[in-house]
């Protein structure tokens, strides 16, 4: 007889404690309830350059609400002890159920690692669109009036949020040869996460007085949630992969921890590293509609953000400067056009340090990305301190499957490599090096427009406009 898959669902609720500020700290009480009475609580901690205003503390509350919305799947309620604005709580609804959706596809049925274990998976013959729903329904503690966060903002005031990526470095150099005050932004993860942004925070220290950082430990809490969820296997921990086991969207927990920064500063405008990806069709999985796992680099997530903006901000607009062209593109104008800022560009799994810089290893899924990027468009991969033998080896170690690319883009990337070693022969997949306009996915209306002209001159004198 086979067993009947089981539940999800893990607690009764989960409870999120109001932001305490002390200076420059703020920590929330995050506690777990489950179905057996017994609670175990985590402390959620965020650690500022400077201290934080009483002022901020609704944007604390959507700060610390939203790493908990990837487990709106496995708990029967969310109660955050504090209030909250009717538009508050309208974002956080949507959010919980575009999470809720992209978690079941991509991390229970789709692209489901190891970590999960195989009693607790449906079949997919007996998966309905409600299962994609979230199970945890949404108490606070009062809803109050929607007020306006901050006052002035200055729209030639640039944040930009920094990982040591391609993405974030280009965006940085775009906006400083036009002329902006530009803020690289880093959240400093507690794992090991931060090794890949650390060659470039220390340049940006070095180089720009704009550039801060925040400090949070909630790697940690996400390892806390494993620790708890029934369906993960105990020895997590244990277990190497590439992509997370359940959370997927972590720009909005970033957006909403950095929003103090953009506040106090008066910066009008919030970038985030989001290049062309193709979804020029709304994918559904079994009649369920998601992202791919990549909601939070959508633009939806932009408009959702923008009209949230407006509402509760003096119109702080969030946008890409890079969401018009590919990852190769974006590579190959970063090392040409800003090789000073390409040789901090650290995209690994697994950077380590050697003799106090940070190496990438050559051989995780991100690097393999990297050196395929760099070899198509013909640079030089010790820029960003690729070993010889990686480089050397690249042909006969790629692996076609193991890239987790765009399948246009990788196409293209090999067309321009030429087929060797284990390179397939391919045809020419032109759009990847053109300039991409969609209204769906890559609108330049969202550029704003004070910008918008400069910013597309650049791209239109390295490439050609495609209209989709």
């Amino acid at each position: 007889m086979v067993e009947k898959t089981r539940s999800l669902v893990c607690f009764s609720s989960i409870e999120l404690g109001e932001p305490i500020i002390d200076k420059n700290k703020v920590r929330s009480k995050i506690t777990l309830n489950f179905f057996n009475k017994k609670s175990i609580n985590f402390t959620l901690i965020h650690s500022y350059q400077n201290n934080i205003k009483e002022d901020h503390l609704p944007i604390l509350r959507l700060a610390n609400i939203m790493p908990l919305l990837n487990y709106g799947l496995f708990s029967e309620e969310f109660f955050f002890d504090f209030p909250l604005s009717s538009y508050d709580l309208k974002i956080i609804n949507e959010l919980n159920n575009i999470f809720s959706r992209d978690i079941f596809v991509n991390k229970i049925l789709r692209r489901r690692t190891n970590y999960i274990i195989s009693k607790y998976i449906p079949s997919e013959e007996n998966v309905s669109i409600d299962m994609a729903q979230p199970k945890a329904k949404i108490k606070v503690l009062d809803e109050i009036s929607d007020n306006k966060l901050g006052i002035d903002i200055d729209f030639n005031r640039f944040g930009i949020l920094s990982s040591g990526g391609k993405e974030s470095l280009l965006t940085y150099g775009l906006l400083k040869e036009l002329g902006g005050k530009v803020y690289p932004l880093y959240v400093n993860e507690s794992g090991g996460h931060w090794r890949t942004a650390l060659s470039a925070y220390r340049y940006h220290v070095k180089n720009d007085k704009n550039t801060q950082r925040v400090w949070t430990n909630v790697d940690r809490f996400y390892l806390f949630m494993l620790d708890n969820l029934d369906f993960i296997r105990s020895n997590h921990r244990k277990i190497q992969a590439d992509t997370y086991p359940v959370r997927l969207c972590i720009f909005p927990f970033y957006v909403f921890l950095l929003l103090p920064i953009f506040i106090d500063n008066q910066i009008g405008n919030l970038l985030i590293g989001s290049e062309f990806d193709d979804l020029r069709s709304k994918p559904e999985y079994l009649g369920i509609p998601h992202y791919y796992g990549i909601y939070d680099q959508h633009q939806d997530y932009d408009i959702l953000m923008n009209s949230w903006f407006e509402k509760r901000t003096s119109g702080i607009v969030q946008w890409s400067a890079v969401r018009n062209i590919s990852g190769l593109i974006v590579e190959r104008i970063l090392v040409d056009r800003y090789p000073n800022l390409a040789r901090y560009q650290r995209s690994c799994h697994s950077c380590h340090f050697e003799n106090n810089n940070i190496v990438p290893c050559g051989k995780c899924s991100k690097c393999m990305g990297v050196l395929l990027f760099l070899l198509a468009n013909g640079s030089d991969p010790k820029i960003m301190a690729f070993r010889k033998e990686d480089i050397n080896s690249f042909h006969n170690r790629v692996k076609t499957s193991n890239l987790r690319l765009d399948q246009d883009e990788k196409n293209q990337s090999f067309y321009l490599i030429g087929a060797k070693g284990n390179i397939p022969k391919v045809k020419s997949v032109e759009h990847v090096e053109k300039i991409h306009i969609n209204c769906e996915t890559c609108d330049i209306s969202y550029i704003p427009n004070y910008i918008r002209d400069e910013l597309l001159k650049i791209l239109v004198n390295i490439l050609q406009v495609f209209v989709f």
